[in-house]
């Protein structure tokens, strides 16, 4: 093969630098340099060069943004230097008494502060080495997060080549989506009939746990940096330096912070931007304060989850007045009628508010919420509306009382409220609502996990007359999915092979996606260990259920009362028929006892065969449970890549450690 030509290599490394810097011009500086169209020219100029010369390819050129296939799962790695939570302030005496803590932490020495908007994203940690962006993670417990390096590639506002040389950087900041952005891609779900995400951080945070990067890049992603969390070869001073550093190196900034001499100060910072963050293209949900000198943060520390030298300052939720036009049921999977107020529309915290929730008839009885009520709300939390009460002085008369129907409102079966509960039911098993809200239960995350079958999915195939029950899905042909609307044919292929491998998902998976009433996750692990199969569930004796650990009389009783229906016994049946999973490891023909029964098992560092939610289930088939911290109860330790501080106490207390390779082994001679 013929050598690259020394003037190729020139000229891509001049596209890289210059693409790079246009990007930087555009996502960072917000002052584009070029039209889109001659941006387009230098992509596809690279590109060529890249195809026709693969050997100048770089890891980081701006074309490596997106590409590639979907990864199998995320992998869990650990963060050089923890990433603590911040403490709350929810008033200026709160913010004084931070205050008069950190000047008694550092012997009444002067004090700066410097204050930030707290953007409401997801936080993240990006390493990059010898100047090239290496892996990026989510915040995760602190020490350890989720790898989702080929997703922040796409974020075009993060660098994936630093301005200056440096040895080791690792920057943290929040990742977030604008709220235009946020608006598009909700209608763009509407439009599709997907469920909508709550909020621009759920949105964000979604977007950037794609296993698929190409969804991530086309959810218009962006990052403000705010701190660093290891660097080599660079002395920063205050953390107004480090933010200085940070603009220096080609990441977003955000623009509004200050540095005040006092807390007085801080505090008027707060109250200008109370009513003012609303005017941003961004979610901000309140202000963060910290001392700016970086040494006087070592003096004062942290507690196990804080820094003791910031705090954020959180807003108090904004209020509106509106009127409740009418107020409507929703019958969920358990039968449970949800009333919701259907709300003249109001702004609220940035956004349009048309409903709230009202949870049950006891609330709108205590709070005589009447349809044609002046009515005060406020969204909790910044996300969720609610009616906080009436407005007695606007009740002039007309309003009209709620109350809850005898009748189900989807299929007029009588309806009940059983004594000590706030829920009025549907007593209907067939209720199609019920129905349909049990099936999108059974197929969602946690319990069977099939990709591919969201709520908009689950409703085309209930309308289609294709699927009643679980076992119907389990019974579909790739011919009838394609007649679906927006599903071809490797979507369809896809679904069925999603199908196909739920068969053999653990038995507790399948057990919560039942759906018994209060047998959430952790309950359904531990009849799965108690029991072994759902044959012996459903001839356990009540007794039986009732002194097993963490089951107690309620979550019995749902059981049993559940496996009495005759109709509950009959969709085990046919699930057992169509080759789901009925057993527990350990109870399945021809096993042998777990080879961890009994053993506490700490999983630490990133791990390349299985993710964290597989290699748990993998310990507790084996008879192990999983911890989440090292301590003397532990027996075993898990360490795969950059294992990190659990690592290292493990070895000093004598614990036993092992590599994800030893652990495979250890599972393959437990079956």
């Amino acid at each position: 093969m013929m050598a690259t030509p020394e003037a190729v290599k020139n000229r891509a490394e001049e596209l890289r630098r210059e693409i790079e810097q246009h990007n930087y011009n555009y996502y960072v500086m917000d002052s584009p340099a070029i039209t889109d169209d001659s941006f387009d020219v230098l992509m596809r100029e690279l590109a060529s060069l890249e195809k026709s010369y693969p050997d100048v390819v770089a890891p980081d050129s701006p074309t490596m943004r997106v590409g590639g296939s979907p990864r199998e799962g995320f992998v869990t790695v650990s963060h050089l230097s923890p990433m603590l939570s911040l403490g709350n302030a929810f008033d200026e005496n709160e913010l004084r008494d931070f205050d008069r803590r950190v000047r008694q932490g550092t012997d009444n020495d002067e004090v700066e502060y410097v204050t930030e908007l707290k953007i409401d994203g997801l936080a993240v940690s990006v390493l990059y080495r010898d100047g090239s962006l290496v892996r990026a993670a989510t915040r995760g417990d602190g020490e350890n997060g989720e790898e989702i390096t080929p997703n922040i590639k796409t974020v075009r506002s993060v660098p994936l080549r630093l301005r200056e040389a440096v040895g080791l950087l690792e920057v943290r900041g929040e990742a977030y989506m604008s709220k235009e952005a946020f608006a598009a891609l909700n209608q763009s779900r509407e439009d599709t009939g997907d469920p909508l995400f709550a909020n621009p951080r759920n949105a964000a945070a979604g977007s950037l746990r794609q296993l698929d990067h190409t969804v991530t890049a086309s959810r218009q992603l962006s990052v403000f940096m705010y701190a660093v969390g290891s660097v080599e070869g660079t002395s920063l001073l205050t953390h107004q330096s480090v933010l200085e550093y940070l603009k220096r190196q080609g990441f977003r900034v955000n623009p509004h912070y200050r540095v005040f001499k006092d807390i007085e100060g801080v505090i008027g910072f707060c109250k200008e931007w109370q009513h003012s963050r609303f005017d941003l293209p961004y979610a901000t949900d309140g202000v963060v304060v910290k001392v700016n000198r970086l040494d006087q943060q070592v003096s004062l520390g942290a507690t196990m989850k804080s820094p003791r030298w910031a705090i954020a300052y959180k807003y108090p939720p904004e209020q509106a007045r509106t009127v409740v036009r009418d107020i409507i049921l929703r019958v969920g999977r358990t039968g449970v009628l949800t009333p919701t107020a259907i709300l003249k529309p109001v702004k609220l915290a940035g956004t349009t508010v048309t409903k709230a929730t009202l949870h049950n008839e006891d609330i709108i009885r205590d709070r005589d919420i009447r349809i044609g009520d002046t009515v005060l709300v406020q969204k909790a939390g910044d996300i969720i509306p609610e009616v906080l009460e009436v407005v007695r002085e606007e009740r002039k008369g007309g309003q009209e009382p709620f109350n809850m129907p005898s009748e189900c409102p989807e299929c007029q079966s009588q309806v009940i409220r059983l004594q000590g509960e706030a829920a009025v039911r549907c007593v209907n098993p067939n209720c199609p609502a019920r129905s349909r809200e049990g099936l999108i239960h059974f197929v969602s995350k946690g319990a069977m996990d099939i990709a591919g079958l969201g709520p908009a999915v689950v409703s085309q195939l209930i309308l289609a007359g294709l699927v009643k029950d679980p076992a119907d899905l389990y019974r579909l042909r790739k011919d009838q999915l394609v007649s679906l609307d927006r599903m071809g044919e490797k979507s369809a292929q896809n679904l069925i092979d999603a199908l196909e491998k739920s068969r053999q998902n653990p038995l507790h998976r399948l057990i919560f996606a039942l759906g018994i009433r209060h047998v959430g996750e952790r309950a359904a692990k531990i009849l799965d260990r108690k029991f072994g199969s759902l044959e012996n569930i459903i001839s356990a004796h009540p007794e039986d259920l009732v002194n097993t650990p963490e089951i107690g009389p309620r979550i019995a009783g749902s059981i049993t009362e559940f496996f009495s229906d005759p109709s509950n016994i009959k969709l085990v049946e046919r699930l057992g028929l169509l080759g789901l999973n009925m057993k527990s490891r350990e109870h399945r023909e021809g096993s042998a006892p777990g080879v961890l029964d009994g053993k506490t098992v700490v999983l630490t560092g990133g791990l390349k065969r299985f993710t964290r939610q597989e290699a748990q289930e993998l310990v507790e088939s084996l008879g192990g449970k999983v911890s989440s911290g090292v301590s003397k109860k532990t027996d075993l330790v898990v360490a795969g890549e950059d294992p990190g501080s659990k690592y290292d106490k493990a070895l000093k207390l004598g614990i036993r450690v092992i590599s994800e390779e030893d652990f495979t082994a250890l599972a393959e001679e437990g079956k």
